[in-house]
């Protein structure tokens, strides 16, 4: 894959990555099978590395989010979806917007195995993130 340049920005404008994932019971902290928002926040990683490959063919730095939500609990026998979605280009920077929905989740109460998809899934995380790329190849990098 050759990466976008510079100049083509609209390349990666509106690219959105989703990565699925069950979330292990082995990540519950809290009662009821709760699980940290932390354990979202790293899908949210893991989506914008993805990101960064497929736009700039660099696994890239996630920088830091300029706003979290919390906006529902994560359970242990989830089924997330997290995703992530360019907004902004800049010349080494990317705007991001996440979120994490809960597409399936586990019902205990009806048996230790049961579950359920929910339709439609519950939002439980939305975030702002920035990303950071390497400079293009051949320009200079940004001083100390």
């Amino acid at each position: 894959m050759t990466a976008p340049t510079p100049d083509t920005p609209g390349l990666r404008l509106g690219l959105t990555v989703t990565h699925r994932r069950y979330v292990p019971y082995g990540q519950a902290h809290y009662g009821g099978s709760l699980v940290d928002g932390a354990y979202t926040l790293g899908l949210f990683g893991d989506v914008a590395t993805e990101v960064a490959i497929r736009s700039d063919a660099d696994e890239g730095l996630l920088a830091g989010y300029s706003e979290v939500r919390f906006l529902a609990p994560v359970q242990a026998g989830d089924v997330l979806e997290a995703s992530c979605e360019v907004v902004r280009v800049g010349r080494r920077s990317r705007e991001l917007r996440c979120w994490a929905d809960v597409v399936a989740r586990a019902e205990p109460g009806r048996g230790a195995s049961a579950a359920a998809v929910l339709d439609p899934p519950l939002r439980v995380v939305e975030a702002v993130a920035a990303l950071v790329v390497p400079a293009p190849a051949g320009e200079p990098a940004a001083p100390a």
